[in-house]
Formats: structure tokens, sequence, C-alpha cells
């Protein structure tokens, strides 16, 4: 293809990745499968790769792949992001519109705008010519954070606007400069999941999603963004030019035109009453949302009566928020339970007397951890503060110590399994503790359901029901007892019948050939989810040398660090484990991947390659591909064994000294560049000095 016909390729399926990230993500209404959507990037991508000068910021493969920073950034708000007048009845916000009504002309006619208030993070997304070129946090309103990488990784963010269509037919073209503010939110479901994974971690929980936003958000690293699934809603436009609007229902949808998501709920008034309708109606719609709510935002719609009104201390007149009352109730916590999860960490819930929360009837909360429970001094007998938020676990907040009588009895953490018996285990640093058994009962169908799931060896047609029939049966005692089921096991079980017998000793069977980093994720070694299996099979090649590696040579591994390492090492110790692992090879599970096709034709072919500081045309990841893509490795710490270090901008210094200390070459982009069209021994002639 020649270097024209690439370049309008590429500028193709830039646009139409665009298109289907908006029809997707912003209007839920997707018009290809995964499977045509990832070819699209994979091409992309690959076109890129073999073409770097290409690569060009609004990329949609540039959203993740920046480097971890150091610190960030600080930015002055041109406008202020001003905070809102709160309001707590109705009669409040009467209130609050008399005294707009006295600050105007009689002949001043109101209309209004009103916009669900989303328990989020404020930010504002420059744009120049059409480009993302800034994002930051609201601050303190005046000065905010630079966290442009972090947003870039949020789909919903638009990288490049117009964002509608491919051919922008439908949209307007781009101002020379617009600044967006909105609301960066986790959804309610995400905001669950990620709590569990958390706890799966034994890592702190989020005590509410826009907690959890915030803490996604202020990443230092991008990758830890991007995993977690934050979303957007545009709701006011802070400064443009070469366009104007004159209202905030023209703003918000000029901003929708443009590709950005707004709020679908959102609602323009005449006649006040309907606004007090709207409000009171939301009271009773807020748990039917996945997206959490504190309130309703209530907005003079036309921008010159807003100017003509202004600011009062750091809140402009022209809007208020009508807040949501919050929703918890005082209730006897009973007992504490323990749940067993499938890494083996035991989590404590309140076992509560029954008591209705928003239409809700709990007995049951979330206490998180025991270090949680002990911080709050909550006891068993205790009167304590359940709070409901939405579709989220009820959680206890706190005991109400003036209730007490002498009876309560403390919290204690459990030194056995309350299911195997087994003592249980709290790693250093760790709030969580955990019980070891690899075959304890309790934490065994969560782990045969995750380990059939699709993210594990993906058995089709295994679920948590059926974990829970075949644990229950004794069929299942181990993750390698599914390779020792028999037609004889599943015929006789109800609703097993020839052929849904047959399907799933096929999909068992077929399970036995998945890729390695598969089955890694499968075992349920605490940390190690998909992303960070991926990165063991790729650099190790076979479970034998995992489970031979020592936490130092796991952590040579870029993106392994030494929590990582040690669960793991901590997993293979137990002889339990080992003992699955042989059976699983017995039964013939692939425990390897294939070779890599390296040649010494290969131009960095047995290189060893750190990288260090910020490159000048492309990111860590971007060159980690290219040197992989040419025979070479690249860890993540500096050795004897390091044949080069990428030197950019703003090296690190631990890596670059020790680099100097041990004589390890340091070169360049373009040395780099340079060994791969001529090969190595093209004598790179280190710049990075």
């Amino acid at each position: 293809m020649a270097d024209q016909d690439v370049a309008e390729r590429v500028r193709t399926l830039r646009e139409l990745i665009q298109y289907h990230n908006y029809h997707y993500y912003v209007l839920d209404q997707p018009e290809i499968s995964d499977r045509e959507y990832d070819a699209l990037m994979r091409e992309l991508r690959e076109l890129e790769e073999a073409h770097p000068e290409l690569v060009t910021p609004d990329s949609p493969t540039q959203r993740v792949g920046a480097a971890p920073q150091p610190e960030f950034g600080k930015v002055e708000h041109a406008r202020p992001m001003t905070s809102l007048i709160d309001a707590f009845s109705v009669a409040e916000v009467r209130a609050w519109l008399g005294r707009v009504r006295r600050l105007l002309p009689d002949e001043v006619t109101l209309d209004f705008v009103v916009e669900p208030k989303i328990d989020g993070l404020a930010v504002a997304l420059t744009y120049i010519d059409g480009v993302l070129v800034r994002g930051a946090t609201r601050g303190d309103g005046r000065v905010g954070e630079d966290v442009t990488l972090n947003l870039r990784t949020i789909p919903t963010i638009p990288l490049r606007i117009p964002a509608a269509r491919p051919d922008a037919t439908a949209a307007p073209d781009a101002p020379a400069r617009i600044e967006v503010r909105g609301e960066v939110y986790l959804p309610i479901p995400a905001f669950a999941a990620l709590n569990r994974e958390q706890e799966e971690k034994g890592e702190r929980t989020f005590a509410n999603p826009r907690n959890a936003a915030a803490g996604s958000l202020r990443q230092l690293d991008p990758r830890i963004t991007a995993s977690r699934p934050l979303r957007f809603f545009a709701y006011a436009i802070g400064d443009i030019q070469g366009h104007t609007v004159a209202t905030q229902w023209e703003a918000l949808h000029y901003l929708q035109a443009l590709g950005f998501p707004i709020n679908p709920d959102i609602a323009h008034f005449s006649d006040f009453e309907q606004v007090i309708a709207f409000c009171q109606a939301w009271m009773q719609k807020r748990d039917t949302l996945n997206y959490e709510v504190d309130g309703v935002v209530i907005k003079i719609n036309d921008f010159a009566t807003q100017e003509r009104l202004g600011i009062v201390g750091n809140a402009p007149r022209w809007a208020v928020a009508f807040k949501f009352p919050a929703r918890e109730e005082i209730t006897l916590l009973r007992d504490v339970g323990v749940n067993v999860g499938r890494t083996g960490m035991l989590t404590p819930y309140a076992i509560l007397e029954p008591v209705d929360i928003g239409g809700v009837t709990v007995s049951q909360a979330s206490l998180h951890n025991y270090d949680d429970v002990a911080r709050k001094d909550i006891r068993i007998g205790d009167y304590v503060v359940v709070k409901r938020a939405g579709d989220v676990i009820p959680q206890v907040v706190q005991p109400i110590v003036s209730r007490r009588t002498g009876t309560e009895r403390a919290v204690q953490p459990p030194t056995h399994c309350p299911a195997c018996g087994e003592p249980t285990v709290r790693p250093e640093g760790e709030v969580a503790i955990y019980c070891v058994n690899a075959s304890c009962p309790g934490r065994l169908v969560r782990q045969i359901e995750y380990f059939a799931s699709q993210g594990g060896m993906d058995i089709e047609g295994f679920g948590s029901r059926l974990a829970e029939i075949f644990v229950g049966k004794g069929l299942l005692r181990n993750v390698a007892d599914f390779y020792r089921l028999t037609y004889d096991d599943l015929i006789q079980l109800e609703g097993f019948d020839e052929t849904r017998t047959r399907n799933l000793l096929q999909a068992i069977a077929a399970s036995k050939e998945r890729p390695l980093w598969r089955l890694i994720a499968a075992l349920g070694i605490r940390n190690v989810g998909g992303t960070v299996a991926q990165t063991l099979a790729q650099h190790l090649r076979s479970l034998d040398a995992l489970m031979n590696a020592s936490a130092e040579e796991l952590q040579e591994i870029e993106g392994i660090g030494p929590t990582i390492a040690e669960s793991i090492v901590s997993f293979f110790q137990l002889p339990r484990n080992r003992e699955v692992i042989e059976a699983l090879r017995a039964a013939g599970v692939r425990l390897s991947e294939e070779p890599k096709p390296t040649t010494t034709a290969a131009p960095l072919a047995d290189k060893t390659f750190v990288i260090t500081g910020t490159l000048p045309s492309m990111s860590r990841e971007a060159a980690k591909e290219l040197i992989e893509a040419h025979g070479g490795r690249v860890v993540g710490s500096v050795s004897a064994k390091t044949d080069f270090l990428l030197v950019g901008d703003d090296p690190g210094g631990t890596k670059y000294n020790k680099a100097r200390t041990l004589g390890v070459p340091m070169i360049g982009e373009d040395d780099l560049r340079r060994m791969i069209a001529q090969g190595p021994a093209a004598n790179p002639a280190p710049t990075a000095s």
C-alpha cells in the first residue's frame, strides 16, 4: 500500500472507530459487533506500528499508554468553577425563586433547565481546533489538577470533536476553542463490582461511587484509571471561541451535536410549578437509575439573565441545587456473619433487625473488613446507622454509642476459617484475612464458578447454579475435578438429558486447549486477573516456569510489583495447590504456550531492553510492542542482564543511575529504529547520556 493510501486508510479507520465509539458509549446504540470493532482497532494499531509517523494524540489507539506520572500539575481555570446554593425543601426552592424575582425587572420572563445532579467529580475539558488538549478537576474552583491523561481513557469523552459521524454531515464544525464542563461518575453496578474486586485483593473498599470515581481519576498511573469503567456527562460550556450560544438548553444540545454525552433526563420548563413537580418525581425515581444522584439542579435558561444576576460568594444566583434527603435508618445489629470468597478472603457482614430503607427491607449489610469494624468500634448488639444507596449493598455507617447498655460484644476477627477450620492468614500490609486452603468448601463454589467463567477457562454452559449443584453433590472438590467428570456423572442429574450432557463434556474437553493466560487467571491467585495473567504467560511461557519463579524474578517483569509477586509465590508454595496443578497436567490441560517464532534473523533477537522517560513520538507501551515485534524483550528494571536502556525525556533516576553504574548502553528512539532497520550490529552510537 502506498504511503498516501496508508494515511488515508488510517484517517478512515479513526473516523469509523470514533463513530462506533459514539454510538456504543454515548447513544447506547451499537451498529457493529464487538468482533468487528476489534478488527478495526487491530488494523489501525498495525498500520500505526508500521508507520509511527502517522500516530497522532487524538487517535483511538492513544487513549491508554502513557507512563505513570510523578504528580499532577496545577491548572488555573479561566473562569471559576463555582459551587451551588443548596435547598433542602420545596419551600427553600420557592424562596430562591423569590430572591431571583426581586433582582430582576418585572418584564423579564423566566424559563428553566432542570438537570439531575450526578454525584461524581466535576471536570473541565479544553479542546483547541477540535482536539482534546487538557482536562482538569474542579479543585477549589479556581485551581484544579491536570488529569488529562486519565480523562483520555474515559470512552465517553471524545478525543476529537465533532464525534457523531465520520462524514460530520450531522454535526457542526468544531469551534476554535471550547472548554466543556461536566461530571465524571462511576455507574452503580460498576461501583459494586469494583468494591468486590478491592475486597478480593485485600485492599480498601470505596465508601460510595463518588469516592470511587474521584479515587480512580486521581491515579498517577493512567492504566489504573483505564481499568475502571468511568463515564462522563457534559453539563455546561465554560468558555468558547468561534461560536455563540444564548441559553443553557441551546448549549446542552450544541454539546450533544459535537458528540458529548448529555444526561437524557434533562428537561426544559417555562412553568415553575412543573419544575417543582419534576423535582418531587425525581425523589421517587432515584433508585431506578444506574448512577447516583443527590438532587436536581435548577438553572435559569437565558445566559443574558444569568449574567445580570451574577455570582454571590462562590455560587451563582441563577442556579440552585434541590438536594434529596439521605437514605439512612437505625436498627439493631444482631450478629456478624462471615462470607468466604473464591480467593479465600473472609469478609464480615452485618445481620440486622429487618428495617425498611427507601421502600426496601434490609436485613443484611456490608461491614467491608475487620479493620473497618474496629475503626468504627461496631459491636454486636449495637444500634447502628445503615445507609442504602440505590442498588448498592447496604452499609453499616456507624454505631449509636449513646444507646449502648453494656451488653454489646466486640467483633473478633476469625483465627480459623468458619467453613473448613483451617487457620487464617493475614498478609503483611493488607487489611484482609484469608483462608489459604485451596479445597475449602466455603470458597469452592465461587472458585469453581470463576474457573469456568468467560474470564477463566470459558466452559460454555456452566454457571453459578451448576457450580452449587456440582459442589453440593461432591462431583467437584477442586477445579481439576472438571476433567474427571463422566457421562454417567452428569446424565443422572436433574435437567441433564443426553444432549446437554454431551455438550457440557465437549465444552470441558475444549477448555483443555485454552491459552496459558486463561488457566493462570482461572486459578484464582490473589491480585492476578486477566491482564496480569497475560503478562505472565507472555514472559514465562509455561505454568512450570511460573510455579518455580522467585518473587525477585517475577518483579523483573514490567507490571509485576512486590504484592503480586508475593501472592504468586505464596499460592504455589501450598502443597494443595501444586496437587491441583499436577491433576490438571495429568488430565491433559495445556500448561504452556507455543514457543515464539524468534530467529537470529529478528533484528532484536535475544536482546533485553528497559524503557525510561517520555519518548518523542510514541508511548512506552508502543515502544514495548515495537521491540517485542522484532524479537526483543522488555523488562521493568535494570540488571546486569539488560542489553540496552531506552531513554526518553525526564528519565527515572533509579533506572538511569543503575544503568550507568552497570555500564548498560543507553540509546534513544532514533537509535532503536536504526537497530531495527540494520540490526544490533549497526552500532547504536548511543545518543542518550
